[in-house]
């Protein structure tokens, strides 16, 4: 995601800083290789001209001119620009109105929207509200079947739709049925088409009119780029959206989606998918992205995804294992499913400041799988071979290897990466971890 877009940002940002004092010459070569970057990440053009004109603006007057730094000031105020193109700042879910809430999905075929609903009912219940999942798209069984499913893996309370009911009919059912189930809060999973037609849109008016929901969200694919504005555009002027979810974030996605909705539609991207999992959705933080597009990194993004991982009773009984040098295989292998539990490794990388210039790092690309197999080695150890890796011989270390479905040689990096690990929490412990904290341990 937007990968493409940093790197020329990136480009343009250096040449600006190899002039001692910047004219307006050289910022507009700057802008105009700003405008192409932007315009290849497929964002609306009209929306590129604008902002080319607001940085302008800014950045050919006296405060960039007499600055010190006046690169870096150029990138600042092309930082503002972006986050006050998207929006200036994350607006959560509408929840208001008489119990119980409902949020609306609408969007095309294939957008992601019935993934999404469970998705947003797995955000529901981290922010202590109980979600019930209500599936409308009775023209394709399939649609219903998903939606159940998800329903019975996210333990989430599915109304019982079939192919014979009215959309409308479902929804007022589902809500008089939920007060009920113990559910405060509807996620309405409607019906989409191929393509936008008068039919889809009478029907989710007709849906909107009978159940009045708190807030409707349009689910739209970022990899389509403008086609999803244009389409956010026709579904706002049915249903008078509240906001976007633009799905398939870390897919091939150029950005131009992410940058324009705001500025065409005048409706804010509430959330972005980023990945299959069902907690693969993030709130989008205009703030966040731009630093993210102009390769700064996001370090609140990932300190919250850590939070959500890390458990803190954990965290602190590991504390005390390692002041007494006790870190076991066992203390090993949870550390790493914390750390799975966050993501991609090479997404969470990108969220670290300075990543982007830093050009080994930038193209350092773990294998997620590596963590897996990490794992089923440890699993494949008994409880005695777990906590003391001393007894770990060559016979053991060939029954792990079977029973892990590895070879003896990845036993062996396992067992000497954790050796090194206990090392240096020996030293570190010798100079006092005091003044370590609690969280940056090195795993």
């Amino acid at each position: 995601m937007f990968d493409n877009l940093s790197d020329k940002l990136g480009s343009v940002f250096k040449k600006l800083k190899g002039h001692g004092k910047l004219s307006e010459k050289n910022i507009e070569e700057g802008l105009r290789e700003v405008r192409m970057a932007l315009l290849e990440a497929d964002a609306h053009y009209k929306v590129v001209k604008q902002l080319i004109a607001d940085i302008r603006a800014r950045a050919v007057g006296q405060e960039v001119l007499s600055s010190l730094t006046p690169a870096q000031q150029v990138i600042k105020i092309v930082n503002e620009e972006l986050t006050a193109l998207m929006g200036a700042k994350n607006e959560g879910l509408n929840l208001s109105g008489p119990a119980p809430q409902s949020v609306m999905l609408a969007g095309l075929q294939g957008s992601g929207k019935t993934t999404t609903a469970g998705k947003l009912a797995v955000h529901l219940r981290k922010e202590g509200r109980k979600p019930y999942l209500v599936p409308l798209d009775v023209y394709r069984p399939a649609a219903i079947d998903q939606l159940r499913k998800l329903g019975e893996q996210l333990s989430v309370p599915v109304y019982p739709a079939s192919t014979d009911m009215d959309p409308v009919e479902i929804a007022k059912k589902a809500r008089q049925k939920a007060p009920s189930e113990g559910c405060d809060t509807l996620i309405i999973d409607t019906a989409g088409r191929l393509h936008v037609d008068q039919e889809l849109m009478d029907e989710l008016s007709a849906i909107q009119k009978a159940i009045d929901p708190s807030d409707v969200l349009l689910v739209a694919d970022a990899m389509t780029g403008q086609d999803a504005v244009n389409m956010a555009q026709s579904f706002d002027e049915a249903l008078d959206l509240g906001g976007v979810i633009l799905s398939k974030m870390d897919g091939d996605a150029r950005g131009g989606a992410a940058l324009s909705i705001k500025a065409v539609i005048g409706k804010p991207v509430k959330f972005i998918g980023v990945g299959e999992k069902t907690n693969a959705l993030e709130a989008f933080h205009p703030d966040r992205m731009a630093s993210r597009i102009l390769g700064m990194g996001d370090m609140l993004s990932f300190i919250e995804k850590a939070q959500g991982a890390v458990d803190e009773k954990k965290a602190e009984e590991l504390e005390k294992k390692l002041r007494k040098n006790e870190f076991t295989l066992e203390d090993f292998r949870d550390q790493m499913s914390q750390v799975r539990k966050m993501g991609s490794i090479n997404d969470l990388i990108k969220m670290i400041p300075g990543v982007s210039k830093n050009k080994q790092l930038n193209n350092l690309q773990v294998d997620d799988k590596e963590l897996v197999r990490i794992e089923a080695i440890i699993n494949s150890m008994t409880p005695a071979e777990r906590r003391n890796h001393n007894i770990l011989n060559g016979s053991r270390r060939k029954r792990i290897a079977r029973g892990s479905g590895t070879n003896v040689q990845d036993v062996n990096k396992l067992l000497k990466n954790y050796t090194q690990v206990l090392k240096m929490m020996k030293k570190i412990n010798k100079g006092g971890m005091r003044g370590m904290p609690r969280n940056m341990m090195p795993f």
